[in-house]
């Protein structure tokens, strides 16, 4: 951590040292240059949009949630009335505990511009009050089978192509929903429809220019105006309430105690498809709250998550191989310090630098000692699975960060920036045969799509890093209905 070495002037009618700037005890780094690094780096990375570029990101948008009403339309398997949850950011970001593994390596101002993470429910289990118990007796802690005995024979019959089966001993069949066999589906369906969408192709319609599996995620890269947009489109089994696997943490004292609500933190919880490294791919699914981690987002200070988003970018370049460091082991650990840290300590907007150098503190300790607990199941340790050989291996590679955070934090500004400048000849490159929005018809931006324009534009800019749920009818996905964490559109 960083140790102040100002000396205090002395008193009247003496000779009054001058005072020496603080520095970080380990690398010797000034902590006023670090905060002036991470403050560059934070604006380059987040990005101001213009009316166009919102047009774009609402175009991309409609065209992926209609995509998906065509889905639900090919075998009525998804529900009819879903509930979306929109991320801002992609799988590779770590907004869900997903291995990164099986996933291609795409790069922002390569591959992309921006990047979303879709939850797409592929069943609900909404009508219950009490604790969720899920079937773990098969799996790792965090982990869990399950079984379509919790549904209605009606569903059991429409995904029952899609479970293992399990025949007891007393002559029962038992149909394990499955989390490969799900994607393998999903995939093929959104295949199907985006070929019967680009036979019939229409003035404005966004350009698919990749659809790939990686694992059970489908990603999808759309190309709208001068804009590339990366969707990272996860099917999930969505339940509202909370695990009963989970029910002691609510228990203790939290950082958003008083904050927020425990209504709105414990609301709902997922199952993505993710197994644990010893479990059966094909049965075994993870919990995840990213739900309730967008609502303890509004609760971190600016300062903060500034730092997360610097140390991010520095230790998904630094550790990408192997892949057993994944940015949302960061995310949790961040979470840890906000519930051991003083609140007036964290809100210390000229803190960022400390923030960042405990936060990479934090990760080599959780190496050296291969202990990382899982926030909401602290008896959960993600990197228990990890060789010695490996955490140790991972562990240098953060000593020389910091040794000199100050040099690290200059190289993650010049990637950011060369991300940008490759995103800006893009621009510049489409702006003369930029695809007008299905809003408009080649002419002058009429007066509604000017104030929609204005709308989104402030909606991205104010809302940096939060999530949107979307309630989306198939039938009728001409109209927006949006919310941003707790405000409706």
């Amino acid at each position: 951590m960083a140790a102040p070495l100002a000396s205090k002037a002395g008193s009247a009618g003496t000779n009054s040292k001058p005072a020496f700037p603080e520095l970080d005890f380990r690398s010797g780094a000034r902590v006023e240059e670090l905060n002036k690094l991470i403050q560059e780096f934070t604006k380059h990375d987040q990005r101001e949009y213009d009316d166009q570029r919102a047009l774009e990101i609402h175009t991309a948008k409609d065209f992926i949630f209609s995509m998906l009403g065509m889905v639900q339309k090919l075998d009525q398997k998804l529900p009819v009335a879903n509930e979306y949850l929109l991320l801002s950011g992609g799988v590779r970001e770590g907004v869900v505990d997903i291995d990164l593994d099986e996933l291609n390596v795409y790069a922002r101002g390569t591959d992309y511009d921006m990047d979303f993470t879709l939850l797409v429910p592929a069943l609900k289990l909404h009508d219950r009050n009490q604790p969720v118990t899920l079937d773990m007796r098969h799996s790792a802690l965090c982990h869990s089978w399950l079984s379509l005995r919790l549904f209605d024979e009606g569903t059991i019959s429409k995904w029952k192509d899609c479970c293992t089966i399990v025949d007891h001993i007393n002559g029962a069949t038992n149909y394990f929903f499955s989390p490969t066999k799900v994607a393998d589906w999903f995939y093929d369906s959104i295949s199907i429809v985006l070929s019967e969408i680009q036979k019939k192709p229409q003035r404005g319609m966004p350009k698919v220019e990749k659809v790939e599996k990686n694992g059970t995620i489908i990603s999808i890269i759309l190309g709208v105006g001068s804009s590339r947009m990366l969707y990272d489109i996860v099917p999930v089994v969505s339940f509202k309430g909370w695990p009963a696997v989970a029910q002691s943490w609510l228990m203790e004292n939290h950082f958003w105690d008083g904050k927020i609500t425990e209504e709105e933190v414990i609301s709902g919880f997922y199952l993505v498809p993710a197994c644990s490294y010893k479990g059966k791919k094909d049965n075994e699914w993870r919990l995840s709250f990213a739900r309730s981690e967008v609502q303890l987002k509004k609760c971190i200070s600016s300062s903060l998550m500034q730092a997360y988003q610097a140390c991010k970018a520095i230790i998904i370049k630094l550790l990408s191989r192997p892949k057993a460091i994944s940015p949302y082991h960061l995310r949790s650990m961040m979470l840890w310090a906000c519930d051991r840290l003083p609140a007036n300590y964290l809100a210390q907007e000229d803190y960022a630098a400390h923030f960042l150098l405990g936060l990479i503190d934090d990760l080599q300790h959780c190496l050296v000692n291969k202990m990382c607990p899982n926030y909401f199941i602290p008896q959960c340790n993600m990197l228990e699975h990890l060789s010695e050989e490996t955490v140790m291996l991972h562990a240098r590679k953060l000593s020389s960060v910091r040794s000199d955070p100050a040099e690290h934090l200059r190289t993650a500004i010049e990637h950011v920036k060369a991300a940008n400048r490759l995103t800006l000849e893009l621009q510049r490159r489409g702006s003369t045969t930029s695809i007008p929005s299905p809003q408009s018809d080649g002419g002058d931006t009429n007066q509604p799509d000017d104030r929609l324009a204005k709308k989104l534009q402030q909606l991205v800019t104010e809302n940096p890093g939060k999530s949107i749920s979307v309630f989306i009818n198939p039938d009728d996905v001409t109209r927006p209905h949006f919310r941003i964490d707790d405000k409706f559109f």
